[in-house]
């Protein structure tokens, strides 16, 4: 198995329920590698999307936004949509408060302000979705996790990781910020040239996230990763529905 295909499925294995299954443990180089191709799993898991949006054309579109919704989240396991919460609790909790933040984050348990903050990302998603679906307009389905991961693999390589212990800090300091640019910027041609519009908006959004993460933490967590690759996914589909107006 070459190096590079392991990296994928590892990669593959990491952001999504897919069956793969590894030999072992990948080790710190292998990981690095495997962020590399964030954005291409991200393609994959469009690709998915697209066929089940096909697949249910026949439904009522608001049937069909809720299954791609639940499709969308199982696929990942839910993985992103748990950064978001926590990152939700934690900024409503945390008070200002950078090691309050950091412990609310790592709490398992779901406060109030991470279920709202859920239930009106999933809500969000479904209307777009539904919108989307009534005019028959899928390539958003294909780039939305694309830019998402794209977005995570930007930040991962431009922003310090707030947590020394964290699981994610001794494959970080082995990724190469030169080839993870590249590849940001190879997605990032691909959406100018389908959708201007929406490059500009995650360059935005990308930008006062991170910020806010720089403000409150002094870098990013594997929650506040989730949280983006959610937040601009949804962006993606903003986007594309605002071209419907």
């Amino acid at each position: 198995m070459t190096a590079h295909w392991q990296a994928f499925l590892c990669a593959l294995q990491f952001m999504t329920l897919l069956p793969v299954r590894l030999a072992g443990m990948p080790d710190a180089a292998t990981q690095a590698r495997a962020a590399l191709y964030y954005p291409l799993v991200g393609l994959c898991l469009g690709l998915v999307l697209v066929v089940a949006a096909n697949l249910l054309a026949g439904l009522p579109t608001a049937v069909a936004a809720a299954v791609l919704v639940a499709l969308w989240a199982g696929l990942t396991g839910g993985l992103h949509l748990d950064g978001l919460a926590d990152s939700g609790d934690g900024w409503m909790g945390g008070l200002g408060d950078r090691e309050r933040t950091l412990r609310i984050m790592k709490d398992p348990h779901l406060g109030a302000s991470g279920a709202l903050v859920l239930m009106l990302q999933l809500l969000l998603k479904w209307s777009l979705l539904n919108a989307l679906l009534e005019q028959s307009l899928l390539w958003p389905l294909l780039l939305a996790p694309l830019v998402g991961r794209a977005g995570a693999l930007a930040l991962m390589v431009t922003t310090p990781y707030a947590r020394a212990d964290g699981i994610a800090a001794p494959f970080l300091d082995q990724l190469s910020p030169c080839k993870a640019l590249t590849v940001v910027a190879i997605a990032g041609l691909a959406l100018l040239l389908l959708q201007p519009l929406g490059l500009l908006l995650s360059i935005a959004l990308f930008w006062l996230l991170r910020r806010l993460m720089m403000q409150r933490l002094g870098g990013t967590t594997g929650d506040t990763l989730g949280a983006q690759i959610e937040l601009l996914e949804t962006l993606m589909l903003f986007s594309a529905a605002l071209n419907l107006a």
